[in-house]
């Protein structure tokens, strides 16, 4: 039953495991660390068609642009095009060159993006203990930028959820647990290995499309949802990234105890596990569905902001 006030994060996690100190006192990339070359050959061993899948949505998309409330989508502003040219102040260049320019104005977490691990925090201490009072200005420990520098290559695993539970799209709110991902891997005839970077497929952000604004009203994402069990669940299977197709990679609110996004505290501040967001899965859901082949190489480069808590990213998926 939800609580009509919730705990403190504190509380919630009182008994939760952490990796801090694990890969060192300077880490900041946490269980990206997993991600050895050995585990990037073992994600080239299930490329097997060389069929090659873009997880990035759209930016601008004219049917509109998922954000978490509160973040406004996406703007781009044209700044030159074949009209900066009809006056007599148009640019001069030699030989007659004209060219097109723009800019974008954006949240760095308004795409599909990668959250830096010191995105989030409690008790005022993010990423592998350093002082919450790191991010002020820009984050000087656990941004974006050391996984951009890394990149993150490892096999992949699509879990589709929606598929799995015969639904077009996982339901407002709507739980599952490290089990569920476990059944859901067994019904498509793979199973989940140590190492993997877990990518689930709940469609819920087709909502968005289809119901418009009404989309937002009594915001609750569907996703995994926090319990001790999940979370040594994690720790012990080694995995470095979760991708999901939603804006927030949990349920919104926490049914149990009423906190809101308690996994990516106990995911990404304490474990270190990197979280990626707002993936459009679609094709790539498609073709497993169709030739049973649900393992890739997974291969992920966000942009390289200094001090950002996010940064947008393209991941492939190469079957």
């Amino acid at each position: 039953m939800t609580q009509t006030t919730a705990p403190d994060m504190t509380e919630v996690l009182a008994d939760a495991p952490t990796n801090w100190g694990k890969w060192g006192d300077d880490d900041e990339v946490g269980a990206l660390n997993y991600l050895t070359a050995e585990e990037v050959l073992r994600g080239v061993r299930h490329v097997k068609k060389g069929e090659v899948f873009a997880l990035q949505r759209l930016i601008g998309d004219p049917k509109g642009d998922p954000v978490w409330p509160g973040r406004s989508p996406a703007e781009r502003t044209q700044i030159l095009d074949e009209s900066s040219w009809d006056g007599a102040d148009a640019p001069a260049f030699p030989g007659g060159l004209h060219y097109a320019d723009d800019k974008i104005n954006a949240f760095l977490q308004g795409s599909t993006q990668y959250d830096a691990l010191g995105h989030v925090w409690y008790g005022g201490k993010i990423w592998n203990g350093y002082d919450a009072r790191t991010t002020v200005g820009g984050l000087k420990k656990a941004s974006v930028e050391p996984i951009a520098q890394r990149g993150v290559v490892g096999r992949g695993i699509l879990l589709d959820m929606a598929r799995f539970r015969g639904k077009p799209t996982l339901d407002k709110g709507e739980t599952f647990t490290h089990e569920d991902l476990i059944a859901c891997a067994e019904a498509q005839g793979v199973q989940i290995e140590k190492r993997d970077v877990l990518v689930i497929r709940t469609n819920f952000l087709q909502l968005f499309f289809d119901q418009g604004p009404a989309f937002y009203e009594g915001f609750n994402e569907p996703g995994l949802t926090y319990s001790p069990e999940l979370v040594r669940w994690f720790q012990e299977m080694e995995i470095p990234n979760l991708v999901t197709d939603t804006i927030a990679n949990e349920v919104t609110t926490d049914p149990e105890s009423g906190v809101a996004l308690p996994l990516h505290c106990a995911l990404m501040r304490n474990l270190g596990v990197t979280l990626t967001e707002i993936a459009d899965l679609e094709k790539l859901a498609a073709s497993c569905a169709e030739d049973g082949q649900y393992t890739f190489l997974y291969a992920a480069a966000p942009l390289k902001v200094h001090e950002a808590s996010g940064s947008p990213v393209n991941p492939l998926a190469i079957k």
